[in-house]
């Protein structure tokens, strides 16, 4: 299959809730993947059919695609961010880590290779503390 890998250098939103909140969870799982001993290269690399959240190197080198599902208010029996990430969105997740892959190879180990990871983001209050995150590797 063929695609063209076209970098989109900026995407401009009017802040609508939804958008504010998938930011705010964005900042949050950095936040925690720092605290995990990742390295943050980048963040928000657009092409014109799919966006990567963070780009980061693990502690033991891995070059490491992370999508970011976030939802707000706490509800143990509803859903959850994990819910959002349909066959869809992990297939514009994928190719979207392919192309970022194939033009920074030099960023991958040859023994680590690369990971498609998913973070999940609980936002349930406006404090410091008031989240919980979930670490799915390999997804």
């Amino acid at each position: 299959m063929f695609f063209l890998c076209v970098r989109q250098t900026s995407k401009t939103y009017f802040m609508a809730k939804h958008i504010e909140t998938g930011l705010i969870g964005e900042h949050i799982a950095a936040n925690h993947l720092r605290k995990n001993g990742y390295k943050i290269l980048e963040r928000n690399v657009w092409y014109k059919f799919g966006e990567l959240d963070i780009v980061a190197k693990s502690r033991d080198g891995t070059l490491v695609c992370v999508e970011v599902k976030t939802t707000r208010g706490w509800n143990p029996h509803g859903i959850q961010p994990e819910d959002q990430m349909t066959s869809a969105k992990l297939k514009k997740f994928r190719r979207a880590a392919s192309c970022y892959i194939s033009s920074h190879s030099e960023l991958m180990s040859e023994r680590r290779g690369f990971r498609l990871d998913l973070v999940a983001v609980f936002i349930i209050g406006e404090g410091k503390d008031s989240h919980y995150v979930r670490h799915y590797e390999n997804v």
